[in-house]
């Protein structure tokens, strides 16, 4: 009778044993990843867990130090350059590795590697778009640089010193939940690391949707919904001041261009991924004339997808010829927006379309032969090696031609379909550029003409390069390696079999647009438009947007005697300057004959609004509903009639339309026999807003922070490891343009007098561990708005009590 519950006991012991010694897909197996030896456990960090170390390693050219103070931030101290750059690789790798390679597996198009072929898609997109392509090419210039050469190996190298050391127990939570182990870096990482920043970055090109609404609208409609220009523009460069007129290329539209892309195109249902359209930034410099201290303050908001671990990396580095303290992007050498010794820097998206797609014939189905120029061209392939967690590796077969790599094709389309069309792909990015240049240049920057040496490197992607010295200068240009066009080229699809249609030549860099210590006392953008169209030869595009430009400038007019408590409160500034213009004609056109007594105290809401976006306000809820109501009851009509995916216009194309005109054109509903007025239109909207804020209201959701509902979550959208439900004021329209999961990313304020006073915070924390009391530590106080000190330490202070451990690195 024993031997039966003996073999019941030792079936389930076996089979207990079987399954935890298991992998499932990518589930990892739950007795090593549940072992108090080596599995999570291990991650977790005490608040008062040493975490000095005596490192011995090869790769160091002499002794070098991190000195880690309270916030985890380490300031490294080295006896020349390489070395400073090896030791930010190991540390960069000590707290963010995970981060640093799925990022890096994003860009390259890899993630099918960790989580199967969900993937798919994505990855075949990223190899289409020619992102590992461009790295390569990119990397070919960078190492031909014996500089940029030498920081990259050196980066390379402390990285790989800290992959070799490091031990099972010691392997970051995601490894071993997503159960596997981490590669080996190289310098190619590194440049495919700095794609990915230029995709970030490129969210300004809508071609396909474009097309469609070409073809359904006509130009003259196209232009009304989608202007290349505003009346409300503030750009970067003031209309008052001197502009470039005298272009060094003399672009030409092709003769029958109107026929060929100008009249109605097939539909097209293909929609890229992109990333965050609103991926954007503020920066602003103050000259001395307008600060307490008569000397410059410079500040820096980017605002990207709000992401833990955090893109940012805060740190200092400090050699004989260099000491430099700011953000660094784990992956990469240098500090990319800090300051120095004499002086600071920082950057905005320039917002400029560099990225085109061409229609291409090919001579049959195999695309060994495409038509170009009234011949047929032979084909070049890529041949795209996509490794899948599960199975078998998928090869996609990638055409490139004259444009670019064969984005789409009958083979792929991701997820849509390209009725049996090719459209090749001409990126900026593709073409060969060393960016680590800039920065590089920048980190040792001493005045305005060292700057101007570094930003030249700047080729993609576009941004708008704010510079402050101690000296007391100010400056910012708009700087990319842009393509000169002519009106509307890039925004349809170009024609692919007539070179007559490629970007005709490069804008000259004197011909960028910039501003240099101007009489007003500042300088600043927003991602708007960085001078008047009318006054500047080359096509600029649509899209940008307009009004954190708008407030920011008002708001620098009237200051004076500034000190960084100004600059913080600015920054954090919840003013919605886009409300104030549009709420007194909504207001205007409500129909109060037409709402119920509820509806009627919502008018009122709206009326006692102070216009601030704070956390606990409803005026900005109610608002946002009413708004994003209106632009569905004006635009439905005609979006849903182009039969094919359209992009909704910029906010400011009906502000501005209704603002000009109360018969605006497109209030009509085209799909109705009465002519709808502005006022139908607004207290429609308003009606389908009230009864939206109702809903919300009986749920407790109707304040501002608890609708918006800012969060900043996980890369790999892990909800444990995110921080959801943030109590935050801010908005799309604001300085501070915190939106649900987007939004300042980073903020910086530095006062350049003699002893530089700084300031800064990010949304997250130092380490990537979750485990860590320096995960997201920081996220509470840039919520609310408050600021670290940032200390340039000198190693004399190394007994600081703010230092909390050390890592001391031996050659």
């Amino acid at each position: 009778m024993r031997v039966v519950p003996f073999l019941i006991s030792a079936g389930i012991c076996t089979a207990l044993i079987f399954c935890l010694d298991k992998s499932w897909g990518i589930i990892p197996p739950l007795g090593r990843f549940l072992s108090p030896q080596h599995g999570f456990w291990q991650n977790a960090e005490r608040a008062d867990e040493d975490l000095s170390e005596d490192l011995l390693l090869t790769g160091m050219q002499d002794k070098g130090t991190a000195y880690l103070d309270d916030r985890l931030v380490p300031h490294i101290f080295a006896q020349n350059d390489a070395d400073a750059y090896y030791i930010q690789g190991y540390i960069h790798a000590r707290f963010r590795l995970w981060q640093m390679e799925w990022q890096v597996f994003a860009a390259a198009g890899r993630i099918s590697e960790l989580i199967g072929p969900r993937a798919i898609n994505f990855d075949r997109e990223k190899r289409r778009l020619g992102m590992i392509y461009a790295a390569e090419r990119s990397l070919q210039v960078v190492e031909q640089d014996s500089v940029c050469k030498a920081e990259c190996d050196a980066y390379t190298a402390g990285v790989n010193a800290y992959i070799d050391g490091l031990k099972e127990t010691e392997l970051p939570l995601e490894y071993k939940l997503l159960n596997y182990r981490p590669e080996r870096w190289n310098n190619l990482k590194t440049a495919l690391f700095l794609k990915y920043m230029s995709l970030e970055l490129a969210g300004n090109e809508h071609d396909f949707e474009y097309s469609n609404a070409l073809r359904a609208f006509g130009l003259a409609n196209f232009e009304k919904m989608y202007p290349d220009v505003q009346d409300s523009l503030v750009p970067i460069v003031p209309r008052d001041t001197s502009a470039h007129l005298h272009p060094g290329i003399a672009v030409r539209m092709p003769a029958g261009a109107d026929s060929s892309y100008l009249h109605a195109r097939d539909s097209v249902t293909l929609q890229p991924q992109r990333e965050d359209p609103d991926n954007g930034s503020n920066n602003w410099a103050v000259s001395g004339k307008k600060t307490r201290s008569g000397f410059p303050i410079l500040c820096n908001d980017p605002h990207l997808g709000l992401n833990l671990p955090s893109l940012w990396f805060e740190v200092q580095l400090t050699t004989p010829n260099l000491n430099a303290y700011g953000v660094s992007f784990p992956g990469a050498p240098g500090v990319i927006i800090g300051f120095n010794d004499s002086c600071a820097f920082g950057f905005t998206s320039a917002e400029r379309d560099v990225r085109d797609y061409f229609e291409l014939r090919f001579r049959d189905d195999s695309m060994q032969e495409y038509w170009y120029n009234g011949e047929w061209r032979p084909t070049e392939f890529r041949y795209e090696h996509i490794l899948i967690r599960g199975q078998a590796e998928f090869i996609d077969t990638v055409a490139y031609t004259v444009w670019g790599p064969v984005m789409y094709d009958r083979k792929f389309a991701g997820g849509r379909t390209t009725h049996g069309k090719y459209y090749a792909v001409r990126w900026k990015a593709h073409d060969p550029s060393n960016e680590l240049l800039v920065f590089h240049g920048l980190d040792r920057a001493r005045n305005y003409s060292d700057y101007l040496d570094a930003i030249r490197n700047l080729h993609t992607p576009g941004q708008n390069c704010i510079f402050a010295s101690k000296s007391g200068d100010i400056a910012i240009w708009a700087q990319g390696e842009f393509p000169a066009k002519w009106k509307h080229q890039g925004d349809f699809i170009m024609p692919g079999d007539d070179s007559s249609y490629r970007w005709q030549g490069m804008i000259p860099q004197e011909e960028n647009p910039y501003l240099k210590n101007p009489d007003r006392g500042f300088v600043s953008s927003a991602n708007q438009e960085p001078v008047d169209p009318a006054s500047y030869p080359y096509y600029l595009g649509t899209g940008y947007p307009l009004y954190r430009g708008i407030i920011i400038n008002r708001l620098l007019s009237q200051l004076s005697g500034i000190v960084p408590e100004d600059m913080m409160k600015l920054q954090t500034d919840t003013y919605d300057v886009f409300a104030e213009m549009a709420r007194p004609i909504l207001l205007q056109h409500i129909d109060p004959g037409a709402l119920s007594g509820d509806e009627l105290a919502l008018v009122d809401t709206l009326q006692s609004w102070d216009l601030r976006d704070d956390a606990g306000e409803h005026g900005p809820t109610l608002f946002t509903l009413l708004w994003d109501n209106l632009e569905s009851v004006v635009w439905n009509d005609e979006l849903h009639a182009a039969g094919a995916p359209v992009v909704r216009p910029a906010e400011s194309t009906l502000l501005e339309g209704i603002l000009k005109d109360s018969t605006y054109p497109f209030l009509d509903n085209i799909n109705t026999a009465k002519k709808e007025t502005l006022r139908d239109d607004v207290t429609e909207a308003f009606k389908r807003a009230a009864a939206a804020y109702q809903r919300l209201d009986r749920s407790g959701r109707s304040g501002w922070a608890a609708y918006k509902d800012a969060q900043v979550g996980h890369l790999a959208r892990i909800p444990a490891f995110s921080r959801e439900h943030l109590v935050a004021g801010g908005g799309t329209h604001c300085i501070n343009a915190i939106k649900s999961d987007h939004g300042p990313s980073w903020r910086m304020i530095v006062g350049l007098s003699p002893q530089t006073e700084a300031y800064g915070i990010y949304p997250g924390g130092q380490s990537g561990n979750p485990g860590s009391p320096y995960y997201d530590n920081f996220i509470g106080d840039w919520a609310e708005g408050k600021y670290y000190p940032l200390w340039v330490m000198q190693e004399s202070q190394a007994e600081d009590k703010r230092i909390i451990a050390r890592l001391t690195f031996h050659r």
